[in-house]
């Protein structure tokens, strides 16, 4: 029982001086390792939204393609914000009957704009966001050399203006039921 004794009146614990030397030290290191996590989980989140911008303006773009190739004219002509799009009967977007589909850029905040679709007088419908300029279309008329080709410049950025660049997606259509000039 002594040896016990002696054994127990040997042992030491820590200092108040210790303990907080070791809570301070484990406070930084977790602090550090919080810090960490929530930068890469905002990295991310960036990450994916851009990613969602850019995809949209891809699928826009896509859909655009499919009724411009087949569209017999466009007004207007050279660069604007708005397009009207003439689309025959015989087109497989037109559904059996001709139409005319109006594409546009519109303000929602400073350099920031939303690319919408329009058939007719109906619905419209949202194909991109974060588009950083109103001008996307510059529309050529056909000459005695080509047909008519409608280039469309989407410079897609989801960060404040001034801020990181700008991605941008250009796309040339060439619209294949106009006719070259005599």
């Amino acid at each position: 029982m002594t040896r016990l004794r002696r054994a127990l009146a040997c042992e030491r614990g820590y200092t108040l001086v210790e303990l907080l030397q070791v809570t301070t030290i484990l406070s930084v290191v977790l602090t550090g390792l919080t810090v960490l996590f929530v930068q890469a989980t905002n990295a991310e989140l960036q990450m994916n939204k851009r990613f969602q911008a850019q995809q949209e303006a891809r699928v826009a773009v896509d859909k655009m393609r499919r009724e411009i190739h087949c569209s017999s004219g466009i007004s207007p002509t050279g660069a604007s914000a708005s397009i009207s799009v003439t689309i025959p009967a015989q087109c497989p977007s037109a559904g059996g009957a001709a139409m005319t589909v109006t594409y546009r850029t519109v303000f929602v905040s400073t350099d920031r704009y939303e690319l919408e679709r329009q058939v007719g007088t109906g619905p419209i419908t949202r194909l991109a966001d974060y588009v950083r300029t109103g001008t996307v279309f510059t529309y050529a008329e056909p000459t005695q050399t080509s047909l008519g080709k409608l280039t469309v410049n989407l410079p897609i950025n989801i960060q404040p203006p001034g801020a990181g660049s700008n991605w941008n997606l250009v796309a040339d259509m060439v619209l294949r039921n106009t006719s070259r000039l005599p």
